[in-house]
């Protein structure tokens, strides 16, 4: 890893354990009651967003819970440009927040369960790029147990969202669109947007806890 790298990430993890320290304490129960937002993209297999790209949405059960909050957090500060999530954080309190999160975490968990050490080995092109970007150095050697607890599981996530959320990060100046992360940002813009594919691609076929739970607003 490159110093500019292994200083952000120094800096970015003691921000992010921090962060999980002083966040609410969530009930999954009482999150439950809180979801009939998010239920409508997903809860739905298969649902795809059609801005500012068309992608499936991403996969949220199973999800950390402190990433799920530092995501919201990010909308509703603006940190990351979207309008219509920008405008349901900005609906949420803390302890909405953590309460969702919560709910997440543990929906549609199998206990039983267990995952690979380590992701498969990269080949060709794709060693090199994962290498460069030192991908598990944030988000562990099967990219499902992240180095701090703010930051996501990514193994099995739809390769088109991971790529939408990679190239995210290369945008600036945008009004609607992009993401603000200095280790993230740097991350990304060492790559073209062909790059970026293959690296979600790789990922996207990694074994993960990342599901896609059925859910309907008329329970």
């Amino acid at each position: 890893m490159n110093n500019f790298l292994s200083s952000a990430l120094f800096i970015v993890v003691a921000c992010a354990t921090s962060f999980v320290q002083a966040q609410e304490a969530g009930d999954a129960k009482a999150g439950e009651s809180k979801i009939a937002l998010c239920i409508g993209c997903h809860g739905i297999k298969g649902y795809q967003a059609s801005f500012p790209e068309v992608y499936k949405v991403p996969m949220i059960s199973g999800q950390s819970a402190a990433y799920i909050v530092s995501a919201l957090t990010a909308y509703q500060k603006g940190e990351r440009k979207h309008p219509t999530m920008r405008s349901i954080a900005s609906a949420l309190s803390a302890k909405d927040m953590a309460d969702i999160a919560a709910y997440y975490e543990v929906h549609g968990k199998d206990p039983a369960a267990t995952l690979p050490e380590k992701a498969t080995e990269p080949t060709g092109k794709v060693a090199e790029l994962v290498t460069k970007g030192a991908c598990n150095s944030c988000h562990g050697a099967n990219y499902s147990k992240p180095l701090a607890p703010g930051y996501p599981k990514i193994a099995g996530q739809h390769k088109d969202y991971l790529f939408m959320a990679l190239k995210s990060y290369k945008s600036e100046n945008q009004a609607t669109w992009g993401r603000s992360n200095g280790v993230m940002g740097g991350v990304a813009k060492q790559f073209s947007l062909a790059e970026l594919k293959e690296i979600a691609a790789y990922i996207s076929q990694q074994q993960g806890e990342l599901k896609t739970v059925p859910q309907s607003k008329f329970r």
